[in-house]
């Protein structure tokens, strides 16, 4: 009896040290974006998105990361990365494939109303 009790504390402890060890082997991801008053500044993410029959506005991104947007109506005319590099969330892909490189203006001339957009990332 005893030495079954012992093989089950070390069973026990063994489950343990695996589930610590994923634990810090498995980090959660950092979702570090963060949405801040533009305020004039250059350097900061610029977007220029409209909900499906609304008037546009500019929305500014800070720091490396993804938002997602919950639902699926806004479009995007106008994304200036600032001191960024940008990727935006539309058709199930992340695009452009390579990102969009700082200090850029990128529009969509042949989309006058824009281009759907589900989330943007800061690379």
């Amino acid at each position: 009896m005893k030495r079954i009790a012992k093989r089950a504390g070390v069973a026990a402890l063994a489950s343990i040290a695996v589930t610590a060890s994923l634990a810090v082997a498995l980090p959660t991801a950092a979702y570090a974006i963060n949405e801040v008053p533009c305020a004039g500044r250059t350097d900061l993410v610029r977007a220029t998105i409209h909900a499906t029959g609304d008037s546009s506005a500019d929305y500014c991104y800070a720091n490396a990361g993804t938002d997602m947007y919950v639902q699926d109506v806004w479009w995007v005319t106008r994304i200036s990365t600032g001191n960024n590099r940008v990727q935006w969330y539309g058709d199930g892909r992340w695009q452009p494939a390579q990102p969009i490189p700082k200090w850029t203006v990128f529009t969509w001339p042949n989309h006058p109303g824009g281009v759907r957009i589900q989330g943007i990332r800061i690379l």
